[in-house]
C-alpha cells in the first residue's frame, strides 16, 4: 500500500480529488510552498512540510527544498536491502512511494518572449530530480511511483480505488517511462531556447 507521498506541483488543478483519494488510505503526505497550502485548503491533516522532514529550512526564494538526502534517501534506497535498510534507519529516512509533480511552465514562459533571467527562473531543478530519481526507483524496485502531470490523476485514483491504496508494476513503469520523456523533453525545450537566445 501506499504509505507515503511526496508532492511538490506547480500546476495544482485536480489535486482536491487526488488528495482526498490518498485520504482514504491515510497516506502521509510530504509537501511545501503553495503546494502544502492547497493541499491544506482542502483539508487534509496528515501533512508534514519538507522542511519539517529533512529538519533543514527551506532556502530563500524557496530555490533549495527538495535536494535533500531524506527526500532522495526515500525514493532512490531499497528497504529490501540490508545495507540501505541500515543506511535509512541510521539517518532517520522513510521509503516515499508515491511522487507527484509537475514542473515549472518554462516552454509557456519562452514561448511569450521571455528574457534570459526571467527564462532562467522558470527552469525547474528540483522537480526533474524528483521526476528522475522516483522513475529510477520505480524501475529499480517496482516501489514506487512518479506521477509527471494531472493528466493522470485520473488512472492513479481508479487504480488506488481497485487495489486498496495499492498500485500495480504496469501502471509505475508505464509512469516512469513517460516521466523520463517528459524531463527529456524539458530539457531539449531549455536547450532550444538558450541556442535561439545566446
Amino acid at each position: 500500500m501506499i504509505k507515503r507521498a511526496i508532492i511538490s506541483v506547480y500546476d495544482k488543478s485536480g489535486l482536491e480529488e487526488l488528495v482526498n483519494t490518498l485520504s482514504k488510505y491515510d497516506v502521509q503526505i510530504i509537501s511545501s510552498g503553495g503546494t502544502a497550502r492547497r493541499i491544506r485548503e482542502i483539508g487534509y491533516n496528515n501533512l508534514v512540510e519538507v522542511s519539517e522532514y529533512t529538519g533543514h529550512p527551506e532556502s530563500p526564494g524557496g530555490l533549495v527544498k527538495t535536494l535533500h538526502p531524506k527526500v532522495h534517501g526515500g525514493l532512490l534506497l531499497d528497504v529490501d536491502d540490508a545495507e540501505h535498510k541500515k543506511w535509512m534507519t541510521e539517518n532517520n529516512v522513510h521509503p516515499i512511494d508515491l511522487v507527484v509533480v509537475n514542473l515549472y511552465p518554462f516552454e509557456k514562459v519562452v514561448a511569450g518572449g521571455a528574457d534570459l533571467e526571467t527564462a532562467g527562473y522558470n527552469i525547474d531543478i528540483g522537480g526533474p530530480t524528483m521526476t528522475r530519481s522516483a522513475a529510477k526507483a520505480s524501475l529499480l524496485y517496482d516501489k514506487t511511483c512518479i506521477v509527471s502531470g494531472p493528466a493522470q490523476y485520473s488512472e492513479i485514483i481508479e487504480t488506488l480505488e481497485t487495489n486498496k491504496g495499492s498500485l500495480t508494476t504496469e501502471i509505475r513503469q508505464r509512469y516512469a517511462q513517460i516521466a523520463f520523456k517528459r524531463t527529456a523533453g524539458y530539457d531539449a525545450a531549455i536547450v532550444k531556447y538558450l541556442e535561439e537566445t545566446l
